[in-house]
């Protein structure tokens, strides 16, 4: 049994040896000439503003959980889509429970503010 994970394993330790390898060697053979402008503060092309840490709302951070938390509930669709015609019947209520309690979920968020722009 452990003899299967070995091509696991070999993919691994090549995966990491050329990363190792592409960051000695760019280290290596790469220019250095560092001067001011080179090591100053980039964002986006312009000149930075503010500190970088300044507080930023919980609100940001919940849009966030959320986008991710809904966005992977949806990768849910793509299987279920692809197998549809063999689930039938019981394929269509296990996917109308899980859009309910999608749904549910959805409406508590949404009651709390949690989409809201203030």
């Amino acid at each position: 049994m452990p003899i299967d994970y070995l091509p696991i394993l070999v993919m691994v330790v090549v995966a990491f040896a050329f990363a190792a390898i592409a960051l000695l060697v760019s280290a290596i053979t790469g220019p250095r000439h560092p001067n001011p402008s080179k090591l100053a503060p980039y964002e986006s092309g312009m000149p930075p503003f503010g500190s970088a840490r300044r507080r930023i709302s919980i609100k940001y951070y919940l849009t966030a959980v959320l986008f991710i938390l809904f966005d992977i509930e949806i990768i849910f669709f793509y299987p279920w889509a692809v197998l549809f015609q063999q689930l039938k019947l019981f394929g269509l209520i296990e996917m109308g429970i899980f859009v309910i309690i999608l749904m549910v979920g959805y409406v508590y968020i949404w009651r709390k503010g949690g989409f809201d722009w203030d």
